[in-house]
């Protein structure tokens, strides 16, 4: 069965139309000022190589280059043949800490930036896991349920900010409980929660949640992110440094001891983000390590291109366009030339 692997490309067929239009406006315009210049029949033996019709030819070859060209561009293909394969992979919850603090540049650009590169590394890495992201600082909120769509998880991502979630803090104990919500309850297995912060301002009830989860078969690995040295957070408002009630600087500090309870009540790893390709495989090993369930099945098929076929084609008819010698006025000879 034939399909075409990229058909939002063939939206590019609009333009024919459109060039259609434009070359028939032209050769419109055109016969006008002829016959303004006089007599047609007698105007046409005064340009050289004379044709008629091979404008009209010209475009038509173009017309059809550029179809062939947008049909390969769309890549024609076939199936051959189709295979089944089975899928296995754990649930993995994201939860990722959106406060203010995340905005502090003691880690370049800024503690959430990273955060984020981190979350697009891993699910890259990642193979047949389902996915879920739950941002949180006063409050948790499920951006995106367990899905295997990387690549909406990844654009919602991206507009993440503490700009979305209308409370600060850092509850923690919230999103590892709306993590528990994500899960399926009939498994004590296949499960695992990460958790990326700066701990800082966190709730005390997040290594009991912690350790309630593992109750429940959940695995939960935490990330630091920014230094224990901190640093200042910039105020949009007096757009300087942001002032505490004494008129202090106020210096965002990661708060580890925190972030390494939680992962060792949850029985697993705490990482501090200092090379984002590092961490990503530290945590892919430990989901790679996780007992696996089966998701169900994928059908997987084989396709034939067809593409270079359309592009050879459309190639080759620009290539005769061009090499078509166009029509051009006769130069007036010389009256020497007209003497002898």
């Amino acid at each position: 069965m034939f399909q075409f692997q990229h058909s939002n490309y063939l939206y590019a067929f609009a333009i024919i139309p459109v060039l259609v239009v434009l070359f028939v406006s032209i050769v419109y315009w055109r016969k006008r000022k002829m016959q303004k210049l006089g007599d047609e029949t007698l105007l046409s033996t005064q340009v050289q190589g004379y044709i008629p019709g091979r404008s009209t030819f010209k475009f038509i070859l173009v017309s059809i280059a550029l179809s062939a060209i947008i049909l390969g561009w769309a890549n024609l293909r076939m199936g051959d043949k189709t295979e089944k394969a089975e899928r296995k992979g754990v649930d993995v919850v994201i939860a990722l800490d959106v406060s203010k603090s995340m905005l502090a540049k003691d880690i370049q650009p800024d503690r959430l930036t990273r955060a984020k590169q981190l979350i697009m590394r891993l699910t890259d890495k990642m193979k047949n896991d389902r996915v879920a992201l739950i941002v949180f600082a006063g409050k948790a909120y499920m951006q995106v349920p367990l899905t295997i769509d990387y690549s909406s998880l990844k654009m919602i991502l991206q507009n993440v900010s503490p700009d979305i979630v209308p409370s600060q803090g850092t509850v923690i104990a919230d999103a590892i409980g709306m993590g528990m919500e994500s899960f399926s309850r009939n498994e004590r297995k296949y499960k695992s929660l990460i958790v990326i912060s700066d701990g800082e301002d966190h709730d005390e009830q997040a290594v009991e949640a912690a350790r309630q989860a593992t109750e429940e078969g959940v695995i939960v690995h935490t990330v630091g992110i920014g230094s224990p040295q901190g640093s200042t957070l910039f105020d949009p408002d007096t757009r300087s440094v942001k002032l505490d009630a004494n008129g202090e600087p106020v210096v965002s500090r990661l708060n580890e001891g925190a972030l390494k309870s939680i992962a060792k009540a949850g029985r697993g790893s705490y990482s501090l983000l200092q090379n984002t390709d590092e961490v990503a495989e530290k945590l892919n090993g430990a989901l790679e390590g996780m007992e696996k369930k089966n998701l169900g099945s994928l059908m997987f098929t084989d396709f034939t291109s067809y593409f270079q076929y359309f592009l050879l084609t459309g190639f080759v008819l620009l290539i005769i366009e061009w090499l078509l010698p166009g029509a051009r006025w006769r130069k007036k000879r010389s009256v020497n030339e007209s003497v002898a």
